[in-house]
């Protein structure tokens, strides 16, 4: 279960942060809806870094670089994906609200976007908010096979290289389950969050476009 506040639509990037430093979030009921609501998993998701699993079948298609891997580049774009209906998914909870705040956050420098290219088309991706040593996954999408897998792979490499201890998806979904995510109880998320968020990680440890996939592979391995 989540703990849940009233609906907010006094929420600025600040408080935005803020809520991330504490542990809480913010989401609306659907596209439609302007409101927005304070989410506090009793249950929280999260990647353990030293845990990142990548199957075989992926790790082959990582390294042969089948996408172009690029960060930043279309935050808004990424933004749109993630928020369009989808096979299972004929509901978004991105909202005006949200696309606003997350895009003030971006150009704050603190909300990042990895994207998947097939030439000039954007594939796959993910976005989301990065407080010191922690990256708080928001959401991601894919409109090619593993686009939005191999966008992870290549964050996680990002993440261990830029020295992040922490990577939150709010949730475990049976999709991030296969990449070691794993629940931990609210007093040991906020653990885990109050050592990260003090933290000064580096997300562009790694160049924002051209890392190559044996790159990316060798990098987990080796941080």
């Amino acid at each position: 279960m989540a703990g849940r506040s009233g609906s907010s639509v006094d929420i600025t990037p600040d408080i935005l942060l803020r809520a991330y430093a504490v542990g809480i979030f913010p989401m609306a009921e659907s596209a439609d809806d302007p409101g927005l609501f304070w989410v506090e998993p009793e249950r929280r998701g999260i990647i353990p870094l030293d845990g990142f699993h990548v199957g075989r079948r992926l790790a082959r298609t990582v390294k042969a670089d089948k996408f172009e891997i690029r960060c930043d580049s279309d935050f808004a774009g990424v933004m749109d994906g993630c928020a369009a209906p989808a096979p299972g998914r004929r509901k978004t909870w991105i909202n005006a609200r949200i696309r606003e705040l997350y895009t003030a956050l971006h150009h704050m420098g603190c909300a990042h976007s990895v994207e998947s290219w097939m030439g000039e088309e954007l594939v796959g991706g993910l976005y989301g908010v990065t407080l010191g040593g922690a990256f708080f996954g928001e959401s991601m999408f894919s409109r090619e096979t593993d686009a939005s897998k191999v966008a992870l792979v290549h964050l996680v490499a990002r993440l261990k290289a830029g020295g992040y201890t922490l990577l939150d998806t709010q949730f475990v979904t049976e999709h991030l389950s296969g990449f070691g995510a794993v629940e931990v109880s609210r007093r040991e998320y906020q653990r885990l969050l109050e050592r990260a968020i003090v933290l000064e990680a580096n997300f562009a440890a790694l160049p924002k476009t051209g890392v190559t996939g044996a790159e990316v592979m060798d990098a987990l391995i080796r941080t």
